[in-house]
């Protein structure tokens, strides 16, 4: 019975550290489909696309001490020339993205 109960615990730990790797590869795949185009794969708005609408730079101080509602609210409604994702994107997916512009903010 002990054997049995630690091999569960041994996959629900297991579990735990593959799901949010797994989730920053969505959001990573995800952000490349939906906002690269504008906002560069490292995050700082030097496209072409982005040159020509203003896109922001996601890693900017100005854009990194925006609150996770802030950045939610922008992404689903959208702000100036960008669109809004709200019937595009999931709750979940949006909040992936959000996390995802954290990490290229820290790569700056």
């Amino acid at each position: 019975m002990n054997s049995w109960l630690v091999r569960i615990l041994a996959v629900a730990v297991l579990l735990m550290m593959v799901a949010p790797a797994a989730l920053a590869d969505d959001s990573a795949a995800l952000y490349k489909t939906k906002c690269a185009v504008c906002h560069s794969a490292d995050g700082s708005g030097d496209s072409a696309m982005g040159k020509k609408t203003g896109a922001h730079d996601f890693r900017s101080p100005e854009i990194q001490k925006m609150t996770d509602a802030e950045l939610t609210e922008i992404t689903v409604k959208g702000k100036n020339k960008m669109p809004g994702y709200d019937k595009k994107l999931t709750a979940d997916e949006i909040k992936g993205l959000v996390a995802y512009i954290r990490v290229l903010g820290k790569k700056k």
